[in-house]
């Protein structure tokens, strides 16, 4: 049986790209599916959780996790920024009360989600 994923960030359409010169949504969600095929290239089974800047973001995050149970979840950038920290708080807590075996981890750019994952979790 496959290990379960679920990867939750921010919604590429609700990030500040105003620091980031010649990144852009589009890019960032190609990224995104990009990490999301590889992680099921390697056997993982994924299910990805996109959230806006807070008015529904721990109700969507919290469907998602009724879905469960995973194995992981990796918390995406977008939600450590400091500017999100009361959202990221929120929603860890709310994968921890939700999913409280799950691995936690996190990425350090859209590039390197399946590294997170697998320093946590093998196939």
């Amino acid at each position: 049986m496959p290990k379960r994923v679920l990867a939750l960030g921010l919604d590429p359409a609700f990030a500040d790209f105003t620091q980031l010169p010649g990144l852009t949504p589009a890019l960032i969600e190609s990224y995104i599916d990009a990490q999301l095929e590889r992680l099921r290239g390697l056997g993982y089974e994924v299910e990805s959780c996109l959230v806006d800047l807070g008015e529904t973001a721990e109700e969507v995050a919290a469907r998602h996790l009724a879905a469960g149970p995973f194995d992981c979840v990796v918390m995406g950038a977008g939600l450590r920024a400091p500017e999100q920290l009361l959202l990221f708080e929120r929603l860890l807590n709310l994968v921890h009360a939700r999913a409280p075996r799950a691995n936690i981890c996190f990425n350090t750019t859209p590039a390197d989600t399946a590294e997170a994952v697998q320093r946590w979790l093998a196939p």
